[in-house]
């Protein structure tokens, strides 16, 4: 897909930090060629990243995890406490360490270096539209993680601001459903569940779908297993 954006029509900013120059080659060579997104920078060390950041306020940071110096995590955290840009985090490595890391530092997504090009523009437009990246085999690590901490009683005292339909959402959420799975579960259109899903995010005071997975998990509203796969999975 090639051409200039629609008059109207919001472009998507992203910087890409990256300590290897091919790799960030690669990147925008990929996103150049989609009239709504448009690479603003490059870095190749985390501490350049942050400063980039804030100087240019992208829409949208894709992230290397090792580099040389400040690494991506420790800038990820920077640019998410200090600016309004969203972070995916971009590795070679499928680690839970990296992925637990990454969404501790405030990531809005965790993404493999060897996702093909449609996925990687699918996350920039994902995240820049305001929702997290977390498909389904990263939701039930993130699952099984905080499932295994010890001491981990349930609240579902911390649930009581939530509608039953608010509820209802974030149990599919909780399952990694996209807001198009649960729209049809549910016999919703997919504005009236993105609707919910910011009400239940601003009711519980999270940040994204990330944080709403665990606390789904952490109140008992949902237990590791429950659950199938979304309509059509």
């Amino acid at each position: 897909m090639s051409g200039a954006p629609a008059a109207g029509d919001r472009v998507v900013r992203v910087v890409l930090v990256d300590d290897q120059d091919l790799v960030r080659t690669g990147f925008r060579m990929i996103l150049g060629v989609e009239p709504d997104l448009q690479v603003v920078g490059e870095a190749a060390d985390g501490a350049a990243a942050v400063a980039l950041v804030r100087a240019t306020a992208p829409d949208v940071v894709l992230m290397d995890v090792q580099m040389p110096g400040v690494d991506g995590l420790t800038a990820t955290r920077e640019v998410v406490a200090t600016t309004c840009s969203a972070v995916v985090v971009l590795t070679t490595f499928d680690r839970d360490d990296y992925l637990f890391a990454a969404l501790e530092a405030g990531a809005s997504g965790f993404l493999l270096k060897n996702a093909g090009p449609e996925e990687l523009v699918a996350a920039v437009r994902l995240v820049a539209a305001g929702e997290a990246l977390l498909d389904p085999a990263v939701t039930r690590r993130v699952i099984e993680r905080f499932a295994a901490r010890p001491g981990r009683a349930a609240r579902p005292d911390l649930l009581t601001a939530l509608t039953e339909r608010e509820r209802e959402v974030l149990v599919l959420l909780a399952r990694g459903w996209s807001n198009a799975e649960i729209a049809q579960c549910l016999v919703l259109s997919e504005a009236t569940v993105k609707t919910h899903v910011s009400h239940l995010l601003a009711k519980l005071g999270l940040r994204d779908r990330v944080q709403a997975v665990v606390h789904a998990y952490e109140t008992g509203l949902v237990a590791p297993g429950e659950g199938g796969p979304p309509p059509g999975g």
